[in-house]
């Protein structure tokens, strides 16, 4: 008897965990989907020969950023928008603010509990960071910083 619920466990844990796996890949598929057009865009409009890093940044448009390099020793970022006849902006990283910069910035000026994402995004054809946080109320905030200079932008407190 112990022989059978052990079996119809393991098969119930197995069910389990296929349904699970299937569910997860299946919710993934859209975002893979979207990476892909981005990665490919980025090879054959901007060049870019090695991707790094890929951010997807719903503003008031949606845009797809593939940071990589184009020429050994360069990284570059392309802003990418979902509109396929959208024009791609491309930039170093080296004309920007690092990732490191922006996090040191949002420290600097609020008091961040834990540091949910930071990703690059496009407004009004602006490159920012976009940092989402919790302050030390547990609540969501988002940062924003100008990539070019550095400067704050806007934020958004209190989700």
């Amino acid at each position: 008897m112990k022989k059978w619920i052990l079996i119809v466990l393991l098969c119930m844990t197995l069910l389990t965990l296929t349904v699970f796996i299937y569910v997860y890949q299946s919710a993934r598929a859209p975002l893979k989907d979207m990476e892909a057009y981005a990665v490919e865009r980025a090879k054959d409009e901007a060049k870019l020969t090695k991707m790094d890093e890929f951010y997807l940044y719903n503003g008031t448009e949606t845009y797809y950023v593939v940071v990589g390099e184009k020429d050994p020793g360069e990284k570059l970022a392309v802003w990418i928008p979902e509109d396929k006849k959208g024009k791609l902006i491309e930039k170093k990283l080296s004309e920007g603010i690092s990732k490191q910069d922006a996090v040191a910035k949002l420290k600097q000026e609020e008091k961040p509990q834990k540091i949910m994402g930071i990703r690059l995004g496009m407004e009004k054809n602006l490159p920012l960071w976009e940092i989402s946080y919790l302050d030390e109320h547990s609540k969501l905030n988002y940062y924003y910083i100008h990539f070019d200079t550095g400067k704050w932008w806007r934020k958004i407190e209190n989700l």
